[in-house]
């Protein structure tokens, strides 16, 4: 079974920089029996609930990559099934570049980032958007995020092609504040339970 990244990433002229800089041999292997790759796992809705930001990479009309960072809270991207990603589309800077551009073409490419954990999942796949007042009931509630402020005006749905994960090298450890207020809790919790400990040795020797 083909590595379905591969079979689209790879293109002639990308097999032919592998040739000329000598990794094609290793990456044929890895492209023939590392797949497929193109539905997603238990690993990857898990991966994919966690993150609370992404790139999104369009292609304009003219040839033009855009690049575009989305953000939300965590799990505001949603597993809708092993083929399909939903998001909530939320009002910008309205220049609607990334909309724009996949109304002419729908390919898209995603990065999610784990700094933390040095990780990236990187996604290929087809992209529609949808007016959400449009959008079907059933899929809207899924994306909807009850509670946060930011108002919904398209529902984003894309269908997976292909995915790949990426080796950690040269991804600098980042947290956020809520990775470490997590991080930070066991010994927040140590240092109060050694509080309360020498609180209670002091009021025993006072007495």
């Amino acid at each position: 079974m083909t590595h379905r990244f591969a079979d689209i990433a790879f293109t002639d002229a990308v097999k032919a920089a592998q040739a000329r800089y000598g990794t094609r041999e290793q990456v044929a292997r890895m492209a023939q029996h590392g797949g497929p790759n193109d539905r997603l796992g238990a690993r990857e809705i898990e991966f994919i609930a966690a993150r609370d930001s992404f790139y999104l990479a369009t292609v304009s009309e003219t040839g033009w990559p855009y690049l575009q960072h989305r953000g939300g809270p965590a799990g505001f991207l949603k597993a809708v099934d092993a083929r399909t990603l939903a998001f909530a589309d939320f009002g910008g800077n309205r220049q609607f570049v990334s909309v724009g551009n996949a109304m002419r073409n729908d390919r898209v490419s995603l990065f999610l980032m784990d700094y933390a954990n040095r990780r990236r999942l990187k996604l290929l796949g087809h992209l529609a958007m949808v007016d959400f007042a449009d959008a079907p009931p059933a899929l809207a509630a899924q994306a909807a995020l009850p509670g946060y402020a930011a108002k919904i005006e398209r529902l984003a749905v894309i269908r997976v092609k292909a995915f790949d994960w990426n080796c950690p090298q040269h991804i600098t450890p980042r947290r956020s504040e809520t990775e470490w207020r997590s991080a930070a809790q066991p010994l927040l919790d140590r240092i109060a339970t050694l509080e309360r400990a020498l609180a209670q040795l002091r009021a025993a020797a006072s007495n």
